[in-house]
């Protein structure tokens, strides 16, 4: 039985629901029974995932109702703020920061440490949000950037961000447009390795530059165009996540992922909504989140590095999964930061790839 069954069948044997759906008639004596909140999620696998792994058990465990809009971060974002005053969702989950921005904006209700169960398991940075009291939520999944290997070609995976460009891959590296905030992350490791930091982007933007003028390196705009690059456009190497890494290989591709020092994560968080009147049956659905069995059914599904440090990671797919005390050298970007920033960096990597 996969972890994400068992974790959905153990909800059911607690409750003596009949199925992990919505709960049945009579269910009024569960504690949230005839309550309902909306979610919103980030579809596919992922939202397959929040189904079968949160979802289903949460519901027959509390007696509420979860519907779920589809809405990545960017346009949950947008209609929070079109909807401020009267928000359509409860629960908010970002994987790009924009909590900050939403929470600034008076869009979030805080979550104070103290009303989330798990908080002393957690890794430290899951609540630098939450500590910070203005409404951001605790982190529940974190995605590392790492770099991608196709196997037969790399026998030995690189370790270190300057593989990027390294004269043995010329020509055959892959990297992310910044309208993808995972390539925003890679671009940032490897700017770091170069010498750069937030304040100065210029090393990294001259590699490139460097890159591409000599036909070292193609640019993709999405994931699914990373794996045709790895099967069509003999592409060795492409810095990315490791949530995808695991999806190249479900695809039959043979390849290895490596978390260099001072990489950075994609860090999602989830959010109790201001407004909404249902703070606290949304407190409890970021809470169920943040469980062991919940998290480790996370990792099994996506390859996401689970947030509570009390989760063990089975020796099946450990080595895919960084976990534990390994997270807290992650680097996380402060998102203000990255937000206020991010126009200029756009712009001047929009003029090299179109140069």
């Amino acid at each position: 039985m996969s972890l994400i069954a068992m974790a959905s069948a153990a909800a059911l044997v607690l409750t003596g629901c009949a199925s992990g759906g919505a709960p049945e008639a009579g269910s009024g004596d569960l504690p949230f029974a005839g309550q309902t909140i909306v979610v919103n999620s980030f579809g596919g696998d992922y939202e397959a995932t929040l189904q079968e792994a949160v979802i289903k058990p949460f519901q027959a465990e509390t007696g509420a109702k979860v519907e779920v809009v589809t809405a990545y971060s960017a346009d949950a974002l947008a209609q929070l703020t079109a909807q401020k005053g009267k928000p359509q969702l409860d629960v908010v989950t970002f994987s790009g920061g924009q909590e900050v921005v939403a929470a600034a904006d008076g869009l979030l209700a805080p979550i104070a440490e103290g009303d989330i169960a798990a908080a002393e398991d957690l890794v430290p940075t899951a609540l630098d949000g939450v500590k910070r009291g203005t409404g951001e939520g605790p982190v529940i999944q974190i995605a590392p950037m790492g770099l991608i290997t196709l196997r037969d070609k790399v026998p030995t995976p690189p370790t270190s961000w300057d593989a990027i460009t390294d004269p043995t891959f010329a020509g055959h590296v892959a990297l992310t447009d910044f309208s993808n905030s995972y390539g925003l992350l890679t671009f940032l490791a490897l700017n770091g390795t170069l010498g750069g930091d937030v304040d100065n982007v210029q090393p990294g933007l001259d590699a490139v530059q460097k890159m591409l003028a000599k036909n070292e390196a193609v640019v993709t705009a999405t994931s699914p165009e990373i794996q045709q690059a790895f099967t069509q456009r003999d592409i060795w190497l492409a810095p990315y996540a490791q949530d995808y890494a695991y999806t190249l290989t479900k695809a039959g591709l043979e390849v290895d992922f490596t978390v260099p020092e001072n990489s950075p994560a994609s860090y999602i968080t989830s959010n109790v909504v201001a407004g909404s009147g249902n703070e606290k049956l949304a407190t409890e659905f970021v809470n169920y989140q943040l469980r062991p069995e919940v998290q480790l059914a996370w990792a099994e599904a996506l390859r996401y590095s689970p947030t509570n440090l009390t989760v063990e990671i089975p020796a099946e797919f450990a080595d895919a999964v960084l976990a534990g005390e390994a997270l807290n050298d992650l680097v996380r970007f402060d998102p203000t930061v990255l937000d206020a920033k991010r126009p200029e960096w756009v712009k001047a990597w929009n003029a090299i790839v179109a140069s």
